[in-house]
């Protein structure tokens, strides 16, 4: 995924240093060439020898260091850097960077790098909150350095508040946000729809579906990395949300259909990958609902509004609309009577019947069907599913 990036992280003298060996673990596995520069004072907290076995670089320190290729090493690095962090960055790094002061190689180098820098700030919260502090950051901010929230919680001084450098998982997003994918989305806003809905029979039981909304999610994470403005609106599901992505819960088809005729309006690309149930108990119905000899009554049923259909109805200028089809036989011929009757532009085909398809699974095997073509993928990963809908998407 980070296969020919090069980044690079900076780090300072906290407590907080040693947490970085498992980010760049991380990155080394997903591709990146990663190189670490350490402050005199990180290397109290952790060895640099520690970066060195993971990276397979040299782990930078001193500015003067004379074992090292013919070249000015900070200039070098920082031409080479797809991007920069600073984590965990001290309060005294913090004003250093504001103000331009290179007088160490983190600094130096940082002050000659013209790639995307992030700084994650991580210190005593009375430090983090003393408005000098702030001010230095407001500074970095103005001057384009993007500064990530540091987490709130017990610290390492035995102080509470927030000043906590965010978990290596948390940083690796925000790297992943730059790096993972070209950018081809900046600029558009994606509306996606994922997760199943419940619709309540009576307080204990509800009607529903076997999704969990995994292809959806990775759509809106794809999406995300790729640039694009993301609202997912979701049923009930036990996945993490993903990071940078508005998420709208909702539980019942009445629920997600609001949600997304609130919103539609405003988006380039609108993916419904809900498998919202089709039917919901009649209001009388449900009210009557009353157990005779020991068995439930038989419960009279209705229909949920038809999203997909709504927004092929209501479609404006330049929208492009994608919904999803799940068979079990007649599979092409099925979603392209969909494509026609609901008004789409495409419609990502699965058939239940194929082995790694479906609900529930890490992978999918879909056909991409148009007005004027069908494009069948082989299994794949859905985060790889996601970036075919949207390559088909930005291809036309």
């Amino acid at each position: 995924m980070l296969k020919g990036k090069c980044v690079v992280l900076g780090v300072t003298g906290s407590i907080a240093a040693y947490k970085i060996a498992n980010l760049a673990s991380a990155l080394v596995k997903l591709g990146a060439d990663v190189n670490v520069i350490m402050t005199k004072n990180a290397t109290n907290f952790i060895n640099p020898i520690t970066f060195e076995t993971l990276t397979s670089n040299k782990c930078l320190v001193d500015t003067f260091d004379r074992n090292f290729q013919f070249n000015v090493e900070h200039v070098a690095l920082a031409k080479r850097a797809d991007i920069f962090m600073v984590a965990p960055a001290s309060a005294n790094v913090i004003a250093k960077m504001a103000h331009g002061i290179a007088d160490d190689m983190l600094t130096t180098t940082i002050l000659a790098a013209k790639c995307k820098k992030l700084v994650s700030p991580a210190m005593n919260t009375n430090m983090f909150t003393n408005p000098i502090v702030q001010d230095n950051l407001d500074t970095l901010r103005k001057y384009g350095f993007e500064i990530i929230d540091p987490a709130s919680g017990y610290l390492a001084c035995g102080d509470t508040g927030a000043g906590k450098m965010p978990d290596p998982e948390v940083l690796l997003q925000y790297i992943l946000k730059e790096l993972a994918y070209e950018h081809d989305l900046e600029g558009k806003k994606v509306l996606v729809t994922a997760g199943p809905t419940e619709e309540a029979i009576d307080p204990v039981r509800y009607i529903s579906n076997h999704s969990t909304g995994k292809m959806g999610y990775a759509i809106a994470r794809v999406a995300m990395m790729r640039g694009a403005e993301v609202t997912l609106v979701s049923g009930p599901v036990a996945i993490e949300p993903p990071m940078f992505v508005e998420v709208v819960n909702v539980t019942s088809a009445a629920e997600m259909a609001q949600a997304v005729k609130e919103r539609a309006g405003k988006c380039d690309i609108i993916i419904k990958s809900a498998a919202v149930a089709d039917y919901r108990p009649a209001t009388v119905a449900a009210e009557k609902i009353k157990k005779k000899d020991g068995e439930a009554a038989a419960i009279e049923l209705e229909r949920t509004e038809d999203i997909l259909s709504y927004l092929g109805s209501h479609r404006v200028d330049g929208q492009f609309i994608c919904g999803f089809s799940m068979e079990t036989e007649n599979m092409l011929e099925n979603s392209r009577a969909k494509l026609k009757k609901k008004n789409v532009d495409m419609i990502v085909a699965n058939n239940l019947r194929t082995a790694g398809a479906g609900f529930g699974t890490d992978t999918n095997v879909v056909t991409l069907i148009t007005a004027d073509n069908a494009s069948e993928l082989p299994i794949m990963s859905k985060d790889d599913v996601a970036n075919a809908i949207f390559d088909e998407i930005i291809g036309r």
